[in-house]
């Protein structure tokens, strides 16, 4: 799935799905929007950040938004699963302080947008849905109302009932099963005025980062951090993010975009679903990224589990970043950031090319050196180096150290050349490819790295049977 597509237009109308808990805005989101963006599970506030998409509906580019849902109060039975680490009380304390937080987010996006499409549920009004509506009525003039899981006239004998709310007009609409999106579509256009549309430049080049990282190690607050917002919900909760987060900025005249994901857990410890398909999700934002910050808590320290996704992003040759969090509940000790950085290279020995950025998401210290790392890291994976110079350096780098000699290990290096950029990929065509060792496939990659610009990134190395090889 891809989440780094590039703005194509300018002045874009918003439109902001919204409603309470589980009465189908995802599934109408990933509906309109023609794919699967927003996670959808039967289980009532998946969603929490806002999850925005540009996209067109009947030909007219609009940003769409998610939103989180509206709740109004939650049982004990409905608290997160860390209630069989904390006390009831506290672990429902937390769920409404999250609940909170998500109403806050929603209400805030719902007074920005230019639409908004208020999601109820056909069936009994709730005191939830009342609340929300109150709410709403000041921007009665850019809301509609869609009456959802009317599937094959389905309570729709009920659904008429919302009219005596007052409001003019509802949908009727299946958002699973795509009962009457059509007219919902043209009435969101009809809705709209498109006079501000422009083309975004097309020359714009952004470098795409993925945050990365076990829950609460402050990969949102990072995220709110770089983007100087506040569009990922932070909390001490671990596990509040779950769709992943997009955001742009521009720093130094670089332009960034920002993936901020769910943090992820080993596998054994992932129970419910709605973790299973957020931590699917931030894995793949791997593919949507030129560079992965991997927030580490710097009081934890490196993990087995961040090794794991670091050897996940070099293996796709991405740039990584070891991004040492939470640097201020430090000791402020001299030589500390040294102690540390040495200790993550002993534990992780494979990773030695990684650098290593101390920050603070929270106060902002050691950003700057971040995005300048980042700047740097980019660069090398662009970087081309052209075949001629890469050959003469072969030819140093085979005198340094020559193949082996043996009748079993012998071969001969024709030539190299380079395959991509971005990620940096080298083919080595030789004359007998499964004599080359392991060992001198880490020569030729360390020699690239030293000798020839690449020294912050991962280099992928392929060896192929060269076309001039003898029969053996």
């Amino acid at each position: 799935m891809e989440y780094s597509t590039e703005k194509k237009y300018t002045g874009l109308p918003v439109v902001a799905l919204a409603g309470r808990p589980n009465v189908g805005k995802s599934t109408l989101f990933n509906r309109l929007l023609g794919k699967r963006r927003a996670i959808t599970d039967p289980a009532p506030g998946v969603t929490r950040d806002p999850v925005e998409a540009e996209t067109e509906i009947l030909g007219k580019p609009l940003r769409l938004i998610d939103t989180g849902g509206f709740r109004l109060e939650r049982d004990l039975a409905s608290a997160p699963r860390a209630a069989s680490a904390m006390n009831a009380a506290a672990a429902a304390g937390a769920a409404e302080e999250l609940d909170s937080l998500v109403v806050e987010k929603t209400l805030r996006t719902v007074k920005q947008a230019d639409l908004v499409v208020l999601v109820l549920e056909a069936g009994e009004l709730t005191a939830e849905d009342e609340e929300f509506i109150n709410l709403l009525r000041p921007f009665g003039e850019r809301l509609i109302v869609a009456v959802n899981k009317t599937e094959g006239g389905r309570r729709k004998e009920e659904a008429w009932n919302f009219l005596s709310l007052g409001f003019e007009k509802i949908y009727m609409i299946s958002a699973e099963h795509g009962d009457h999106i059509e007219e919902l579509r043209k009435a969101i256009i009809d809705s709209l005025d498109f006079s501000a549309v422009g083309a975004a430049p097309s020359e714009k080049v952004f470098i795409k980062i993925a945050l990365l990282g076990k829950p609460n190690t402050g990969k949102s607050t990072l995220s709110n951090r770089l983007t100087s917002s506040e569009a990922s919900i932070t909390s001490g909760i671990p596990g509040t993010t779950r769709d992943v987060v997009e955001g742009a900025f521009v720093w130094k005249g670089r332009n960034f975009r920002v993936l901020d994901t769910a943090g992820i857990r080993r596998k054994s410890k992932v129970t419910e679903n709605i973790e299973y398909y957020s931590v699917n999700r931030a894995i793949k934002t791997i593919d949507s990224a030129d560079i992965v910050f991997l927030v580490i808590d710097a009081e934890e320290g490196l993990s087995d589990q961040d090794k794991k996704i670091a050897a996940l992003a070099s293996e796709k040759g991405r740039g990584i970043i070891l991004v040492l969090n939470k640097w201020d509940l430090m000791p402020q000790i001299k030589n500390t950031f040294e102690a540390v950085s040495s200790r993550i290279r002993f534990l992780f020995g494979k990773m030695e090319y990684a650098p290593i950025v101390s920050v603070s998401a929270a106060g902002g210290s050691g950003v700057d050196k971040l995005l300048s790392t980042a700047i740097t890291v980019y660069s090398q994976l662009t970087k081309r180096i052209e075949t001629g110079r890469l050959n003469q350096a072969l030819q140093r780098w085979l005198a340094e150290s020559p193949p082996p000699s043996g009748p079993q290990t012998r071969f001969s290096v024709k030539y190299a050349v380079q395959s991509s950029q971005n990620p940096a990929a080298f083919i080595f065509f030789v004359s007998r490819p499964r004599a080359v060792s392991e060992a001198y496939v880490s020569y030729l990659r360390n020699k690239i790295r030293r000798d020839l610009g690449f020294s912050l990134i991962p280099v992928i190395i392929e060896i192929r049977g060269s076309s001039s090889r003898r029969r053996e």
